[in-house]
């Protein structure tokens, strides 16, 4: 550190008061932004989903969802739960908030919807950062359980429902229980690790017979 000539020293910040975890949902799935208790931050740290869109990737054609365990699976020498763990009791004990932000697809899937603009996502954000969406109603999400603000600075309301910008609605919760499938499987290696309430957090799956 004695080489950095403006270093900080101890070189250790203050708590966050705000954590993001982003997502490009190509199936216009997800919420462009919604809040997670410390169980679901958690959950979808260990899930650390994406998706893959035609372009990005040679022989991708089509949107596929990806999993990458605390979004870097690749680099951690510990099972990811003893991260989630880590993070859930720092969540905790310094009430950060804890956002999904999805700056992918809304009112269908890659090739349908259009990607969500830009300036919405900095409405977004800007607005958690200046504690716009701390006291204002939410929605839950029938089948991922998030919970969505129903107006932001900004933005559009019809655009922080997912399900609303869709134009037909039972495609939609079609679509949400293929994702939601995809979750819960991704989810199985590490549910014998994860207490009842991380497991719980995830999204809800309607088995058809």
């Amino acid at each position: 550190m004695y080489n950095i000539g403006n270093a900080v020293i101890p070189s250790i910040g203050s708590s966050p008061k705000n954590i993001f975890f982003l997502t490009a949902d190509a199936f216009g799935i997800l919420p462009p932004i919604s809040k997670l208790s410390p169980e679901q931050a958690m959950y979808y740290f260990i899930s650390g989903y994406t998706a893959k869109v035609a372009g990005t990737e040679a022989g991708v054609t089509e949107p596929k969802a990806t999993f990458s365990a605390c979004f870097g699976e690749a680099f951690l020498p510990l099972n990811p739960v003893t991260y989630a763990k880590l993070l859930g009791n720092k969540i905790r004990e310094h009430q950060v908030n804890v956002w999904l932000v999805n700056t992918g697809w809304s009112g269908g899937p890659y090739g349908t919807g259009k990607r969500i603009r830009l300036k919405y996502t900095r409405a977004m954000i800007t607005a958690a950062l200046n504690g716009e969406l701390d006291n204002i109603v939410y929605n839950e999400h029938p089948v991922f359980n998030l919970m969505m603000p129903v107006t932001c600075p900004n933005v559009p309301d019809q655009l922080l429902d997912p399900k609303n910008t869709w134009a037909n609605g039972e495609n939609y919760d079609e679509k949400a229980q293929n994702l939601a499938t995809l979750f819960t499987s991704n989810f199985e290696q590490y549910a014998h690790f994860s207490s009842p309430e991380v497991i719980n957090a995830g999204p809800n799956v309607t088995i058809s017979v």
